[in-house]
C-alpha cells in the first residue's frame, strides 16, 4: 500500500500505448530536459518526482500523522485538497491545481481512494469526502469493480483499495453497485481463487487480474482484498483479537462472504510469510525473486485487521531489520510502516532502532506543534485555526479562482507467488 506509483505508471502507459485514455497527465508540463530536477510543491511530502505519487503519498503521510496523535500541517492539508477536481476525483499529480481539470485530466481512482482515507481521518471535510465518493461511485465498471484508470478492465487491487475508502467513508460497500446491478464486493471476489484452485496452497489468495483467462496468486492483491473484505482501511485499529491465521474454509459455506473471503486471504498471506519471513517478487530485468518489503509491509497490516497478529509477528520482525533503507525519505513507505507498527501495536517511534514518526515527519512540513509550524501559526492571527476551518479557506480559494479541484506495495499487473 506504500509505493503503487512505480506499477500504476506502468498501467497508464500501457493503457496510453493502445489508445484507451486521453493524453495522460495532460496538465503536467513535461520536464526542461530528461535529467531535469522535479519541481517539488511546497507543502508536499517527499523530495522524489511526484507525478505518478505525489497524492498517494501526501494521503499517505497524513493519515499516518494522524494515527500516531499528530495533527498535520495546514499546508500539507491544504496541499492535497487543492489536487480535487470539481468532480471530487482526483489525478495522481496536478503541478498546476489552478487550471480546472477537464477531458485531458488522467483520474487516478487509487490515488482518489486514497485521499477519500486521510480525508474522512483528518476530519472537517464532509463535503470533499462525499465528492470524491460519489466519482468513484460514477466510474465503477459494470462487474461491480474499479480499474486503475477509469474505463480499462477492473483490477483486484483498484477494486479493494475503493472498497477500503468506501468503508471508511462510512458506505456501505455492499450496496454500491454498477449500473449492471453488480456490487463492489461482487467485482472484489470474482478475483479469489476458491476451493478448487490448484496448486491448494493458492486457494483463498487473490489474482490482479486474469492471465490467458486464469486467475494467478499476488500477494499485493490479497493484501489489498483483506483489509477491503473486512471493510476496513488502512488505518487499522490494534485488535486484542490473536489467533492463528487459517486457510480458506473449504468447501465454502457462503462462497460470496467478504469476510470469509478475507480470512481465506489472510490465510494465503500467513502461509507464503512462513518460508522466509517476507514475502518476494520478481523485479523488471530479474530473473530471481527478491524480497519485496512493500508487500510485506502491506501483508503485516493485513492480517493484523484480521486478528492475526501471532501470524504476522515474524514478518514484523524482519521489517523491523531490514526496511530501513528501502523506506529511506519516501513518505509513502514509512507511513505504510507506521500504519503497520500501530496495526500490531508496535511503537512506531522505536521500530529496528528507527524512529519511524520522526523520518516521516523529515519528509514534508513539519506538524503542528512543531517549532517550525507553531512560528507560522502564531504570524496568521486573521486566519482560523481548526482544521476544518482549513478545508473552508480552501474552499474560499477555489471561488476565488484558485482551483480545488518502488513502487511501494502497489498496483502491480504482474504475477508473484
Amino acid at each position: 500500500m506504500n509505493v503503487r506509483r512505480s506499477a500504476a505508471a506502468l498501467a497508464a502507459s500501457a493503457v496510453l500505448c493502445v489508445g484507451v485514455a486521453p493524453a495522460a497527465l495532460a496538465d503536467t508540463a513535461p520536464p526542461a530536459s530528461p535529467s531535469a530536477p522535479p519541481v517539488i510543491p511546497s507543502g508536499l511530502f517527499g523530495k522524489s518526482d511526484p507525478t505518478y505519487d505525489g497524492v498517494w503519498r501526501q494521503s499517505f503521510a497524513l493519515l499516518a500523522q494522524h494515527t500516531v496523535g499528530l495533527k498535520p500541517s495546514r499546508e500539507a492539508q491544504v496541499w492535497l485538497a487543492g489536487q480535487q477536481c470539481d468532480n471530487g476525483g482526483f489525478a495522481s499529480f496536478r503541478p498546476n491545481a489552478a487550471m480546472a481539470c477537464d477531458a485531458n485530466t488522467m483520474y487516478d481512482t487509487n490515488a482518489t481512494a486514497a485521499a477519500v482515507q486521510a480525508m474522512k481521518a483528518l476530519g472537517g471535510q464532509d463535503a470533499s469526502v462525499k465528492s470524491s465518493v460519489d466519482w468513484l461511485k460514477s466510474v465503477q465498471n459494470e462487474d461491480g469493480g474499479w480499474s486503475y484508470v477509469p474505463g480499462s478492465p477492473s483490477d483486484a487491487n483498484s477494486t479493494a483499495v475503493v472498497i477500503s475508502a468506501l468503508s471508511a467513508a462510512g458506505q456501505k460497500p455492499a450496496e454500491v453497485k454498477s449500473k449492471a446491478g453488480k456490487s463492489a464486493y461482487e467485482g472484489l471476489l470474482s478475483f479469489q481463487l476458491g476451493c478448487t484452485a490448484e496448486p491448494a496452497a493458492d486457494r483463498g489468495s487473490f489474482a490482479y487480474q486474469p492471465a490467458d483467462g486464469k486467475l494467478l496468486a499476488n500477494a499485493d492483491a490479497t493484501a489489498a482484498a483483506a483489509l477491503a473484505g473486512l471493510g476496513k482501511g488502512a488505518a487499522v485499529v490494534p485488535s486484542a483479537e490473536n489467533t492463528p491465521a487459517a486457510p480458506l474454509v473449504c468447501p465454502a459455506a457462503n462462497a460470496a462472504d467478504p469476510a470469509a473471503a478475507a480470512q481465506g486471504a489472510a490465510g494465503y498471506l500467513a502461509e507464503a510469510l512462513k518460508k522466509d519471513g517476507h514475502l518476494v517478487a520478481v523485479t523488471p530485468g530479474a530473473d530471481q525473486p527478491t524480497p519485496d518489503t512493500g508487500n510485506t509491509a502491506d501483508a503485516v497490516i493485513a492480517l493484523a485487521a484480521a486478528g492475526h497478529k501471532e501470524s504476522a509477528a515474524g514478518a514484523l520482525e524482519w521489517l523491523k531489520a531490514n526496511s530501513a533503507e528501502w523506506a529511506k525519505g519516501s513518505p509513502a513507505a514509512l507511513g505504510t510502516l507506521v500504519l503497520a507498527a500501530h496495526a500490531t501495536g508496535t511503537d512506531p517511534k522505536s521500530f529496528g532502532g528507527t524512529d519511524l514518526v520522526a523520518a516521516l515527519n523529515a519528509t514534508g512540513p513539519a506538524p503542528q506543534g512543531a517549532d517550525t509550524e507553531a512560528t507560522k501559526v502564531n504570524g496568521e492571527k486573521d486566519k482560523p485555526s481548526s482544521s476544518q476551518n482549513v478545508w473552508w479557506i480552501v474552499g474560499a480559494g477555489a471561488a476565488a479562482g484558485i482551483g480545488i479541484g518502488i513502487l511501494l506495495s502497489g498496483r502491480r499487473k504482474k504475477n508473484q507467488s
